[in-house]
């Protein structure tokens, strides 16, 4: 399972790397105003983990399901949403500008966050940027480059593998997921209600925080909104084991993870993205500019 998992997600990755142009993943970037990159950073780093501390006091959950909550709360970018972003009406490149960027602000956001949290429970903690750098680079960065070169220097081997490699990728994942949930069936029963209440706040409060925001683009506003709402589960447990000693945080990971998908796909529904034509009559990214 140690190695399976990992394989999975560098399939994935390597066929989302090879839809992607680095052009258009920098011309999102550029776009975006700085005010609307402080009102996604607001969303991302510190909404979430804010409501999992709140619903964690509020309902009186264990230090372990605490750790759990909080750290999904503070990891974003879970490298495995951007390709069936497009299959949606979403943008694809603006997803994965979105997940590139979470990426690189982890080293810096994860150490601080988690420490400042740490002395409200009178621990001191620190997770080294280096560990994270390494880690999202072995992850993301390496598979997505991989996918991109690929693409750039044999096209037509690449059109034909991509499908496969994320075929076999979401068939691999998925298989771990059941394997996963039914290791984890019998912990999961065993907690409480409250814990699966904490983790559809912090869902719903990742979405809404980026709805609010003011956005000029309503597709940014929604693609951005469905791509925070993807925790990055996965480095959430890694932290949970390493750094905070938490083991028995492991439930409440995997309630978000399985809380999260079903919220999206609610998202989705609910809120349908509209006709690329009529939300960009600007063809404009960013905040809504003052006149």
């Amino acid at each position: 399972m140690n190695y399976i998992l990992p394989s999975a997600v560098f399939m994935l990755m390597v066929s989302v790397g090879m839809s992607l142009k680095l052009s258009e993943v920098s011309t999102c970037w550029r776009r975006l105003s700085w005010s609307a990159w402080f009102q996604i950073l607001l969303a991302t780093f510190i909404v979430p983990p804010t409501i999992a501390l709140l619903g964690a006091t509020v309902f009186h959950l264990t230090l372990a399901e605490t750790a759990g909550l909080f750290l999904v709360g503070v990891a974003p970018g879970a490298p495995l949403l951007t390709r069936n972003m497009a299959r949606k009406g979403f943008d694809m490149h603006m997803a994965a500008s979105y997940q590139l960027w979470a990426a690189l602000m982890v080293p810096i956001m994860i150490p601080t966050l988690v420490a400042l949290a740490g002395k409200l429970y009178n621990r001191d903690i620190w997770i080294p940027p280096t560990v994270l750098l390494l880690e999202i680079a072995e992850k993301q960065f390496l598979p997505l480059a991989v996918g991109m070169v690929t693409a750039w220097a044999i096209p037509q081997f690449a059109k034909k593998t991509q499908p496969v490699l994320n075929v076999l990728g979401n068939v691999v994942l998925i298989v771990m997921i059941v394997l996963v949930f039914i290791k984890t069936g019998a912990t999961l029963k065993a907690i409480s209600p409250l814990v699966p209440l904490a983790a559809l706040l912090i869902a719903l409060s990742s979405i809404i925080a980026m709805r609010i925001s003011e956005f000029s683009d309503p597709l940014v506003k929604q693609t951005f909104a469905i791509c925070n709402a993807n925790r990055h589960v996965g480095l959430a447990l890694l932290l949970s084991g390493q750094y905070l000693h938490a083991q028995k945080a492991l439930p409440a990971i995997v309630c978000y993870a399985l809380i999260a998908p079903v919220v999206m796909i609610a998202y989705v529904k609910l809120y349908p993205v509209a006709s690329r034509v009529t939300e960009r009559t600007n063809n404009k990214f960013g905040t809504n500019e003052p006149k």
